[in-house]
């Protein structure tokens, strides 16, 4: 299984962690051993309880010296797309094809969204590592979960939405919150879906204005090695504008199923 363990040094319990994380301080991700530690009380991994704190988790230098791929496996399931690329190389581009975030906002600021949200059901996480990176440009973090709840559950249950084009040749109805049978999928991408419905474009609104007036997170990755998990049927996440002395960030992504 996985070859990873998330410890720190002295101290260890998920709710010590979270104490680390609210008082600004930082665990020592690296500190690794033979398996995940598993929490009996819940039967999930210290990653896990990790990521369910805030939808998110930054391991620090985790995968230094390492290949992407071989980390990613490591620390849970992950997802070949249909072209067979496990990892996925994100940098900034001035141009790209007109299907992708690249070709339609360049090195402009990415809007706020959810990875393949016009998927039935799209990747659980999206592990994203850094290679370059940058204080100035972090990942930006909104919570979902917390937005849809404002604006109201059950009207995110019956907003219909539909792809902006057709996935292989067929246009499927899709709900901005779904359940999968054990957890809510929150799905969101303002480029990449269309209200479908009344009530579909009354709550697209609601959701798009609560996003803008949201304050989001900055997921900062320095260093390579540096790995940053969101849960992304939870998390929004967007890219700043890049300067042009930024051009150089580098990243690489890989979708997981589930976390070791």
């Amino acid at each position: 299984m996985s070859d990873f363990k998330l410890t720190t040094t002295g101290i260890g319990t998920i709710s010590e962690l979270a104490l680390l994380r609210d008082i600004g301080l930082t665990y020592n991700a690296c500190a690794m051993t033979s398996e995940i530690a598993i929490d009996e009380g819940s039967g999930r991994s210290e990653l896990r309880m990790l990521a369910d704190l805030d939808g998110y988790v930054v391991l620090p230098g985790i995968a230094a010296g390492r290949p992407t791929d071989r980390v990613a496996e490591e620390l849970g399931q992950v997802m070949l797309l249909s072209g067979g690329k496990l990892v996925q190389e994100l940098t900034p581009k001035a141009t790209s094809t007109p299907n992708t975030y690249s070709g339609l906002f360049g090195l402009d600021r990415f809007p706020f969204h959810t990875d393949l949200a016009h998927w039935l059901i799209p990747p659980r996480y999206l592990l994203l590592r850094c290679i370059r990176g940058y204080a100035d440009v972090p990942t930006m973090i909104l919570d979902g979960r917390a937005i849809a709840s404002d604006v109201g559950a059950d009207l995110m249950g019956r907003a219909l939405v539909r792809p902006r084009r057709p996935r292989r040749g067929e246009v499927r109805m899709l709900r901005l919150r779904q359940s999968d049978g054990t957890d809510d999928i929150i799905r969101w991408d303002i480029e990449y879906l269309k209200p479908a419905s009344h009530v579909g474009e009354l709550v697209f609104s609601n959701f798009q204005n609560r996003v803008e007036e949201a304050t989001p997170t900055a997921a900062v990755m320095v260093d390579d090695g540096d790995v940053l998990i969101i849960d992304n049927w939870r998390m929004l996440h967007a890219r700043p504008a890049i300067a042009p002395n930024r051009r150089d960030r580098r990243l690489q992504r890989v979708y997981l199923r589930s976390l070791a």
